[in-house]
């Protein structure tokens, strides 16, 4: 794979490359090197963004969730979401590699970036069937009367009981009778069903009894996960070039779906009786350690961190982009689009309850639960409600495909950078597409009607503790295998200014230690896993634990082979050797290798530092002074 560049020199080339690697930087090097040309890719060959804002907009799109927990969620941000955001992304931007490729850095370790990829997968396979469905809605919502406002359907049960037709009731004795069992939805006399409910288990689903009940593939949701895959494949097939056009809109119009919602929303009565109800905290509880746990887990899901999406998307930055800056940004960003998707939403869950006469605990939801059940049939009480249907849920997809596009760019990359030969670079669409075909085929089960049992099963087992085992390991073996002093050189030398003194605690002491409380608690509280009244049987939660530990066994087991192959006469030499940086671990280009990266050799295509020529008046020499620092010198030929 190329790592040249045949961009000019800039026109003092001597202000960023004289500094040593403990240097320190002037105001306007901040991350950026003077004249640096910013329209050409600096790797040719595996290319670039076009721009910073693609990388962000992007990287916007694949953390961005909905949810919040408040004062744990911001505490659990602060010390643990946006340190090892931040340490990821200057992983990936400093080599220039996938989630594989950067364990040069550490051979024996390369097991977490095979445990990446297999997060990735499985979150790839159920999180495209997740779009499909809101694909699924977002067609049945082109229509005057949303099919899951009524009870007068086919598919309907008489336990249905409507919240517009309570609306139209008159004061007789029935109809005090149908408000009463309205108002008490789980009255032991009475289980209310509502449309939009039974719309998605008997119509949309045909839920079967069981996960091993199959029964047929729904052809409608086959069909959506398919447009799904070719969306997908569509905006990636150029690779970061095509997406990072794409997410100018994925990623920023869901911000105008939810400020319009937000609107609507705020005007419904009693949508602040919701909006008090989401901001309130239960002071009762926060001390209890499972708030906290739970709180740092969802750090985990929102932001991306372990999947190795984010080393990925970073790889394709140039090699002085302030990822610093980013990372905050965008975590930031993050955090505040949870918070202000909670005040859309708990508003018209809000009027929801003020509309039924109940407590706003009684029409929330969670899961599949908020988004197919809960929110749909909120929005059948808006005046002309299709509309609210439809831009409610191709925000759904707009976020999902954000997600999306980075779980399939991360093992496209993977498998690219690990061959790295010049047929898989020119091929690369061949391997998005097999990748894109292989995703669809495995969601093909997701689509029965057991389906819905499989995709909760992943989400709860397969990206899961797995995540927290990952991330643990690999702030270990960057900070205490490779050590944390020449990691802090390698962002020195990449950005201009070591990482923050926070930053430095965190990634040594404090993320490492609420990881590990991450761990303990995620085993502590776990509890077999239900969908609302069914059990999963024992055999299932057994494959959903083998799903777990698919992932993290990569660990141990890539260690032992890479033990096996390292040469040593003793283990211990063997360990040593094993643990040290590969030869071509560093900057990708030759032009940022400095310091202790200098070559004191030409380089050789073993290496895999291919150099391109340089400008033809000028070519670069690296100068190693006597402090031990290296610079550029120009040398006309």
């Amino acid at each position: 794979m190329s790592r040249g560049d045949t961009r000019a020199p800039s026109a003092h080339p001597g202000m960023a490359a004289t500094r040593g690697p403990m240097a320190p930087s002037s105001p306007e090097q901040n991350g950026v090197v003077p004249s640096e040309a910013t329209k050409r890719d600096q790797n040719l060959k595996r290319g670039n963004w076009g721009n910073q804002i693609e990388f962000v907009l992007t990287s916007v799109g694949y953390a961005v969730g909905l949810g919040a927990f408040m004062f744990p969620y911001f505490i659990m941000l602060i010390f643990c979401g946006i340190p090892l955001f931040f340490m990821e992304l200057s992983f990936g931007q400093f080599a220039s590699q996938g989630c594989l490729g950067v364990w040069r850095i550490s051979p024996m370790f390369k097991g977490v970036g095979y445990g990446m990829m297999v997060v990735s997968t499985y979150i790839g396979i159920y999180y495209n069937v997740v779009i499909c469905i809101a694909f699924y809605y977002f067609f049945s919502s082109m229509t005057h009367v949303l099919p899951w406002a009524y009870c007068n359907n086919p598919w309907n049960t008489p336990d249905c009981a409507c919240v517009l037709d309570a609306a139209n009731l008159t004061n007789d004795s029935r109809s005090a009778a149908l408000l009463s069992n309205l108002s008490h939805p789980l009255n032991h006399t009475f289980q209310r069903t509502s449309p939009s409910e039974e719309y998605w288990r008997l119509y949309v689903l045909k839920l079967s009894d069981d996960i091993g009940n199959f029964g047929e593939v729904r052809l409608p949701l086959l069909g959506c996960l398919g447009v799904s895959w070719v969306v997908v494949f569509l905006c990636l097939i150029r690779g970061v070039k095509s997406s990072g056009k794409v997410v100018y809109f994925t990623a920023t119009f869901p911000y105008v779906v939810l400020t319009i919602l937000f609107v609507r929303g705020v005007t419904l009565e009693g949508a602040y009786t919701g909006i008090m109800y989401y901001l309130t905290p239960q002071w009762d509880k926060i001390l209890e350690a499972k708030v906290w746990g739970d709180a740092a887990s969802q750090i985990f899901y929102s932001l991306g961190c372990a999947w190795g999406g984010l080393i990925t998307m970073a790889s394709y930055n140039k090699f002085h982009n302030n990822c610093y800056r980013d990372s905050v940004i965008i975590s930031i960003t993050n955090c505040a689009t949870s918070v202000y998707a909670g005040f859309v939403i708990f508003s018209i869950l809000g009027f929801m309850a003020n509309h039924l006469g109940v407590d706003v605990s009684q029409v929330a939801d969670h899961g599949p639960g908020l988004a197919f059940v809960a929110y749909p049939e909120a929005l059948t009480l808006l005046p002309i409600s299709p509309l609210w249907s439809l831009l409610f849920f191709f925000m759904l997809i707009l976020l999902g495909l954000g997600t999306q596009f980075c779980l399939l760019e991360t093992l496209v990359t993977a498998i690219v950078d690990e061959v790295g030969n010049e047929w898989i670079l020119q091929k690369k669409i061949y391997v998005t597409l097999s990748v894109a075909v292989a995703g669809f085929l495995l969601g093909i089960p997701l689509t029965s009607q057991a389906g819905i049992y499989w995709l909760l099963l992943m989400d709860n087992y397969a990206a899961s503790f797995s995540l927290v085992v990952i991330s643990c390991i690999m702030c270990v073996s960057l900070m205490y295998i490779y050590g944390h002093q020449n990691y802090f050189q390698d962002i020195q030398m990449m950005l201009g200014f070591p990482p923050p003194l926070f930053f430095q605690i965190c990634w040594r002491f404090v993320s490492p230690a609420i990881i590990f409380f991450i761990l303990i608690f995620t085993v502590i509280q776990y509890r077999p896993i239900t969908y609302n009244h069914y059990q999963y049987p024992g055999w299932a939660v057994a494959i959903g634990f083998l799903m777990a530990l698919s992932s993290v066994i990569c660990i141990p087991l890539y260690a032992l082979f890479q033990l096996c192959r390292t040469d040593g006469d003793t283990f211990l030499q063997r360990l040593k050797n094993a643990t040290k940086p590969s030869r071509d671990w560093g900057p990708a280009l030759l032009e940022h290798r400095m310091g202790r990266y200098s070559p004191t050799i030409a380089p050789s295509p073993e290496d895999g530092l291919e150099v391109q020529p340089l400008h033809p008046d000028k070519v670069q020499i690296p100068i190693v002074g006597s402090n031990g620092s290296s610079r550029l010198q120009d040398s006309r030929i």
